[in-house]
């Protein structure tokens, strides 16, 4: 008898108070599961989502990869439902389904109609402990993540390029290994092994649990200690306590790549996370820099001096730990990488020793709070906000988050840029294309 069936035989466990702040039902079942949920009755859909934290920081050298190749082992089955039925029961009730791995979590979600709750509530804590993990489906879908790895890295330079500058970036910190892992650990992990990483990290009281849509919080709550509350709490996971110690010099890689058509340049700095009070200056610096056609970077090298193909960035605030303030570029044909590498340069030494227009700092913030405003459009991304800010601080921090960025100034940017675009923090990687 599974696990999950013989728990049900001995007790239902009962909830802690639940709280209802902001609209949103917030409780922790007695087994650690965290629930979030909010009613939204404009359309008859509902979005469930279950949260892990569990990503490939929590991986060990040699093993990389295995947290995105057990998501797709999700999908397999259990003693229950068998191998592909998760899936094929939510089309044949209308509804889509998907999941994702990152460094810090893993998701699963399901859209459907609010009607089919009860169907993804059993389906979720089935297998959240009764999975079926089948040497056979392992290496059917190692084939497929092999795949995966060959189309988005190996035969991609871009994505092969701003691999190898997380590598040299991160010597101690496992965000310096590829979500998707290295192609050895993917041949080689075994079913063992993913079998060990399932039944620790897979445990209510490593999980969250939102729902948003057009149902009764009070009653699906409910609902949800029944059919959750009697998996058993697991032992707590083992704790990510590696930290990247800080970088004494700029670091470089230049790859050769006779696929690549056109050099690209990456750079990296390291940049604290969410925890740091100046998270929300960086996010606002990331939005001015590189936030779509009216950035710097964009109307610099691209529109108006034409260095450029393409010219972005990225900073990841709500990473668990701290990772890297992103910049990258594609010289236009006749550009050398080293002329585009010196231009962003210069655009960062602009912002290091000028302030920022009042216009810029403006339209960076209505940016950002415009997206917020569209999330609440869809219940998906409104479940998917809760999620994201509960991870990493808890769901009302999301309030915060807006109130600490109407409160940055120009001199807040000029600050951070001056505190973390240093020379000796610098990741630097070159991709040239070889004849």
């Amino acid at each position: 008898m599974s696990r999950f069936l013989l728990a049900l035989l001995v007790l239902v466990v009962a909830a802690g108070p639940a709280v209802a702040q902001d609209g949103v039902l917030a409780t922790t079942l007695d087994n650690g599961l965290r629930v979030l949920l909010l009613e939204d009755r404009r359309s008859a859909i509902v979005s469930v989502q279950a949260w892990y934290r569990v990503g490939s920081r929590n991986e060990a050298p040699g093993r990389t990869g295995i947290a995105h190749l057990l998501e797709h082992l999700m999908f397999k089955g259990t003693p229950k439902y068998g191998p592909r039925q998760f899936a094929s029961l939510i089309e044949q009730n209308g509804g889509q389904d998907n999941a994702f791995t990152t460094h810090d979590v893993t998701s699963y979600f399901v859209n459907i109609a609010a009607e089919r709750l009860d169907l993804v509530l059993e389906l979720e804590a089935d297998r959240m402990t009764n999975l079926l993990i089948d040497p056979k489906a392992v290496d059917s879908e190692r084939e497929v993540v092999i795949e995966e790895r060959r189309t988005r890295t190996e035969d991609d330079p871009g994505g092969g390029l701003s691999e190898d500058v997380s590598a040299i970036a991160f010597k101690a910190h496992p965000y310096g290994w590829p979500i998707i892992g290295w192609m050895e650990d993917i041949k080689r992990i075994t079913p063992e092994e993913i079998r060990a990483f399932y039944k620790t990290y897979y445990v209510p009281n490593n999980a969250l649990l939102v729902a948003v849509g057009d149902f009764q919080a009070p009653v699906v709550l409910e609902k949800i200690k029944k059919t959750f509350g009697a998996i058993p709490r697991g032992p707590e996971p083992p704790r990510v306590t590696s930290v990247e110690p800080p970088q004494k010099g700029e670091r470089r890689v230049n790859v050769q790549n006779a696929q690549a058509k056109l050099p690209i340049v990456y750079i990296g700095y390291h940049v604290p996370n969410h925890r740091s009070k100046d998270a929300t200056a960086l996010e606002l610096l990331s939005l001015i820099l590189s936030g779509g056609r009216s950035s710097r970077l964009y109307q610099s090298l691209v529109y108006q001096r034409q260095l450029a193909l393409d010219a972005g960035g990225d900073y990841s605030y709500l990473s668990f730990d701290p990772y890297l303030f992103w910049f990258w570029a594609t010289p236009m044909p006749g550009q050398t990488p080293e002329t585009l590498e010196k231009e962003l340069a210069a655009e960062l030494e602009k912002v290091k020793t000028a302030p920022v227009t009042a216009t810029e700092l403006e339209r960076a913030r209505n940016q950002i709070e415009a997206a917020f405003v569209f999330q609440e459009d869809s219940v998906h991304r409104r479940a998917s906000l809760l999620a994201r800010f509960e991870l990493t601080g808890g769901y009302r921090t999301k309030d915060e988050y807006l109130r600490n960025l109407r409160a940055v100034t120009p001199a807040d940017i000029t600050r951070v840029a001056q505190a973390y675009f240093l020379p000796h923090k610098k990741n630097v990687g070159v991709l040239i294309p070889r004849p």
